[in-house]
């Protein structure tokens, strides 16, 4: 059985086994999702700085992830902290879910928006946007309103203010398809995948199967 081990950034442990769960779901039967937390940082990445820490806190996992041999790492936070540093060093197939995620919106040249909670991190997803090779079909990110804390403990609320939001990026940004941009929106990404006329891509899901691919 192939082992795939999922990187929370955060350092919220119940973050991560929703996330794993997500992972594991979106799995064939014969693919194991393991989860893993970060030693420190924030229990939730809203902005730069709290980033910054959590790309140091995923590299730091390198020595056990090369002793623990999966078949392949996910690093579920949507700004692919720490990415660069675990592919340097670990023989596997390393993917974010910012990359994934906005690979599947791309494709086709479609052009897509990314939706999230986190206003403090917008720059940064339109960096990866463009670091990722989308510039030509990304289009931006809309916001949930509300502070992002307030929002984020409230897993109703999160879907409805993450659907107008939606709704936003499809009518005044003219997105084709939608990127939930965040690795502990994932439930609320799931509850949102049949409510808009244009595709909405779950970035956990996305990123399983860009790491099978690339498992060969």
């Amino acid at each position: 059985m192939l082992r795939l081990v999922l990187i929370n950034p955060n350092t919220n442990t119940a973050t991560t086994e929703t996330m794993r769960a997500i992972a594991q779901e979106a799995a064939p039967a014969d693919i194991r999702i393991e989860g893993m937390t970060v030693a420190h940082g924030a229990p939730l990445i809203t902005d730069a700085t709290a980033l910054s820490v959590a790309a140091g806190a995923v590299a730091e996992l390198a020595e056990g992830l090369l002793a623990d041999r999966p078949a392949g790492v996910i690093v579920s936070a949507f700004g692919d902290p720490g990415l660069g540093a675990l592919r340097e060093r670990l023989p596997c197939p390393v993917t974010g879910i910012a990359e994934a995620g906005m690979l599947e919106a791309a494709e086709g040249g479609r052009a897509f928006a990314v939706v999230t909670t986190t206003p403090d991190l917008v720059s940064s997803i339109a960096a990866k946007a463009q670091a990722y090779g989308h510039a030509q079909s990304f289009r931006g990110v809309t916001l949930t309103k509300g502070e992002v804390h307030a929002v984020m403990s409230d897993p109703q609320r999160l879907v409805e203010a993450l659907a107008e939001a939606c709704a936003e990026a499809i009518e005044r940004l003219g997105a084709q398809a939608l990127v939930i941009g965040g690795g502990p929106l994932a439930l609320a990404a799931k509850a949102l995948e049949a409510r808009f006329p244009v595709p909405l891509i779950a970035p956990i899901p996305a990123a399983v199967r860009l790491t099978l691919k690339r498992s060969g």
